[in-house]
């Protein structure tokens, strides 16, 4: 019988209200109890003192890259590197080898979590059979084996028949459609964002319209079927102002962005370094702006890291050659903390909640909040810790990170799952 106590910090808690210095118990793996004065007899304690107590953080969006990819990334080596990041729950993409397109490979992806992942590990499925586009997956057979949404993130959906089909079939069976946005005609052979930082590396540009259309297609397709519509990583500034305009008029549309999306621009890539080479890519000051407002005003519902593990031999390459994509789960909060909260845009409550009830109403899930009976997931950081990332040290078995050296002020302290400290400084 496990038995641990909160003692001292802050506990933030957006979906109740709850913002006081208070004490938690937790035993076997449930909230017991919540208030000022609580004795667990025979419990680990942890002093958090000066420390804000949160929900466990949600992440919706990590490339797990197992099955087929073990040497860039494992189930076990990234939900280690999600607890280093204080999140509890990880929401992992299908494009793996197999693709996760039936419910044989999404089990097993459940099935090895549950042996070797101290966090909670959610399946995505694949929109379409072998994330091809043009044949739809067994999508109600894998929401019977557990997946929380369907997505053919990193290979576009083209085909807008087959997306009003999909999104007809996720309505169906009550999960959201979950869209990498990238129209491939137009990002066709680009490299970084389309202005005037690509014309002077003499690189290939993808412009802001190559994400612009197809959010607006998809956007027509939710209306025209009424399914929960999930925009990832959005970048764009007429993207932003789009899905602001489709939930003004009421339509199921939700969308995440990155932190690597509101901290950095096209002008802060270095020279042909491959570390800065993601896709959607960094985008240029005035789509930067637009989702900072989209981030203050409640249009962008949670922040993702889109956590990209590569190997180092395929990474390390000519720009023009690397793959697209950084790791970002062991940053994400300091950079959240750094650009958000320090700067002074949104309050930490209200960072909190963009990593926690956020993404659990898009998904729907039964977590990101603290009340007896739940599972004890929770997330303990301080604002003003001050750290360095050394990429070298990650728990990742990834290195392509634009933010090695960086120092933080603010960042994760502690990790509890299921009411054991599964990570801490």
């Amino acid at each position: 019988m496990s038995k641990l106590l909160i003692k001292n910090g802050r506990v933030l808690d957006p979906a109740s209200g709850l913002d006081a210095v208070l004490q938690i118990a937790m035993e076997d793996g449930k909230f017991t109890a919540i208030g000022e004065m609580l004795d667990l007899p025979g419990a680990e304690v942890f002093d958090a003192s000066g420390m804000i107590v949160a929900p466990g953080f949600i992440d919706m969006h990590v490339h797990l890259r197992e099955p087929g990819f073990e040497y860039a990334e494992t189930i076990e080596s990234g939900a280690k590197a999600a607890a280093a990041g204080g999140f509890t729950t990880i929401c992992c993409m299908p494009n793996t080898l197999p693709v996760n397109d039936n419910p044989t490979v999404t089990s097993y992806i459940i099935e090895r979590a549950n042996r070797h992942a101290v966090v909670n590990v959610l399946p995505i499925g694949a929109i379409t059979k072998g994330s091809a586009g043009e044949e739809l997956a067994a999508i109600g057979s894998m929401v019977q084996a557990g997946i929380v949404a369907i997505s053919d993130d990193g290979r576009p959906v083209m085909n807008a028949r087959v997306m009003r089909r999909a999104m007809e079939t996720a309505k169906s069976f009550g999960i959201p459609v979950i869209d990498h946005c990238e129209d491939l005609h137009l990002s066709s052979g680009g490299d970084m964002h389309e202005g005037v930082q690509s014309v002077r590396f003499g690189l290939r540009g993808i412009p802001s319209a190559s994400e612009d259309v197809m959010v607006a297609r998809d956007i027509l397709l939710a209306e025209l079927t009424g399914a929960r519509f999930h925009v990832a990583h959005i970048s764009a500034r007429h993207s932003v102002e789009m899905v602001a305009f489709a939930k003004s008029r009421g339509l199921s549309v939700t969308c995440e962005t990155t932190p690597h999306h509101f901290a950095l621009t096209d002008v802060d890539v270095l020279e042909y370094d491959s570390n800065y080479k993601m896709k959607p890519p960094l985008r240029s000051a005035h789509d930067i702006d637009a989702v900072l407002r989209g981030l203050t005003n409640g249009t962008i519902d949670a922040i993702a890291t889109d956590h990209a593990p590569h190997a180092g031999s395929e990474k390390m390459q000519e720009f023009e050659k690397c793959p697209f994509g950084i790791i970002g789960l062991e940053t994400a909060l300091g950079l959240t903390l750094e650009k958000l909260v320090h700067s002074g845009r949104i309050t930490v409550g209200s960072m909190v909640e963009l990593f926690t009830t956020g993404p659990a109403s898009v998904l729907q899930l039964q977590a990101g909040r603290i009340a007896v009976g739940r599972p004890a997931d929770l997330t303990i950081f301080d604002t003003d810790r001050e750290w360095t990332y050394d990429v070298n040290r990650s728990c990742s078995k990834s290195r392509n990170s634009p933010f090695d050296g960086h120092v933080f002020r603010g960042g994760p302290v502690a990790t509890v799952v299921g009411g054991k400290i599964v990570w801490q400084v």
